[in-house]
């Protein structure tokens, strides 16, 4: 029997470095990982036959067999063992087909089982579907090296002709995702999608950007989902709800708001004009707001920088944490949030004149305390609304259950 060993994981591999002599790290059930002094990987097979150690029988190259793949085969391996036999040549034939084996189709399962094991639910099922449904049909078959710019233009063409432009420019960038991998494995010598214009895809106005009820639904829903700091599902949700500048938010402290009253007033100091501005929050907003209330990581700041130094978070810390994410929701930047919010508030309105005067976004001198009242009443259909596309899209990943 092959002694116990603790279970490796995608990161620990990856994180095994070279020494001076070869040495090998065990996984478990004969699974070894040999680690030569050139930094190559090799997956090997160990184990004893008629009560004798014998050589290690390799499995192949860690750089095209995963980790859940090589024990696979470290599973077959012992089973031959168990009948009294050496998986030795059943290894030859298989590194055989390996070494034949560099098609697209085997480096996405790759990729997929390496490069998306820290990411989202959502990430992985959105990049998988788009593989599964329209690039592996299509190419998985080919060498990598194989595939050409030509090929993907063809496959975002067909996704065109469905009617999806988005999905189209979402596909050619889960390519290019990939072949970045594939490269970084010295398993691609080039990118093929890298040389297909995004524009030549899907063209959108990033000054009109607007995402759609769906969408808002969808990016919200995932957020919550993710595994990101609360604080900054927090600051994600209030930028939609709020409708105020990413830098508004994030510099935020405490001594702006009267949550009693639900009112938000940022100082004239920080907008760089003559007045304060005074923001009407809806009841989630508040909410959520008492939530990092009760939390209070700084005196001062709603968003304080984990440092400990307080100070707010940087303002690429949205950015960031929405980049890691890999929704998909292409061209969109944060501030589409505030030109989203009030596109929506048009349709929410009765009266466009009275949008004019209750959006958040109303241009200076109008007076807020004439139309406070409205101004709430909007705000709060605003989150209203938000939450509605939030639970649709929850229904929806649930199957409609």
């Amino acid at each position: 029997m092959p002694r116990l060993a603790v279970p490796l994981t995608e990161s620990q591999i990856r994180a095994l470095e070279p020494r001076a002599t070869r040495y090998c790290v065990a996984d478990g059930n004969g699974l070894v990982i040999e680690i030569m002094t050139t930094g190559t990987k090799v997956w090997r097979f160990r184990y004893t036959l008629n009560g004798k150690r014998q050589p290690l029988a390799t499995i192949g190259d860690y750089r095209m067999i995963s980790l859940r793949v090589a024990r696979a085969k470290a599973q077959k391996y012992a089973e031959i063992v168990a009948q009294g036999i050496s998986p030795v040549a059943t290894a030859r034939r298989d590194r055989g087909a390996e070494s034949k084996a560099d098609v697209l189709r085997e480096a996405a399962e790759l990729y997929l089982a390496t490069a998306l094991a820290g990411k989202s639910d959502e990430y992985r099922r959105t990049t998988r579907r788009a593989l599964d449904k329209d690039v592996l049909p299509a190419i998985g078959g080919k060498p990598i090296n194989a595939v050409t710019a030509d090929d993907i233009v063809d496959i975002c063409e067909r996704i065109k002709s469905r009617g999806s432009p988005k999905m189209a420019l979402h596909t050619r960038n889960v390519v290019k995702r990939l072949y970045t991998y594939l490269m970084a494995r010295r398993l691609a010598t080039h990118n093929p999608a890298d040389v297909v214009p995004a524009r030549s895809i899907a063209t959108f106005d990033s000054r009109t950007r607007v995402l759609s009820g769906d969408e808002i639904g969808s990016m919200l829903r995932a957020i919550d989902a993710s595994s990101i700091r609360r604080p900054l599902k927090l600051a994600l949700h209030l930028l939609v709800l709020t409708m105020v500048r990413k830098s508004d938010l994030v510099e935020s402290r405490w001594a702006e708001f009267d949550l009693d009253n639900a009112l938000w007033t940022i100082p004239a100091a920080r907008l760089n004009t003559g007045g304060d501005r005074v923001v009407y929050l809806p009841r989630q907003a508040v909410s959520m707001l008492r939530e990092l209330q009760r939390a209070k990581a700084s005196r001062n700041f709603v968003f304080p920088s984990v440092r400990g130094d307080d100070r707010p978070i940087a303002k690429s810390t949205l950015n960031q944490a929405v980049k890691a994410l890999g929704l998909e929701v292409e061209h969109f930047v944060l501030h589409d949030f505030r030109r989203t919010a009030s596109t929506h508030l048009h349709e929410i309105a009765q009266r466009d004149d009275a949008l004019d005067r209750s959006s958040a976004l109303a241009a200076e001198g109008v007076s807020q305390a004439d139309n406070a009242a409205q101004q709430r009443r909007l705000l709060q259909g605003w989150a209203d609304f938000v939450d509605r596309q939030i639970q649709a899209a929850r229904h929806a990943a649930s199957g409609g259950a």
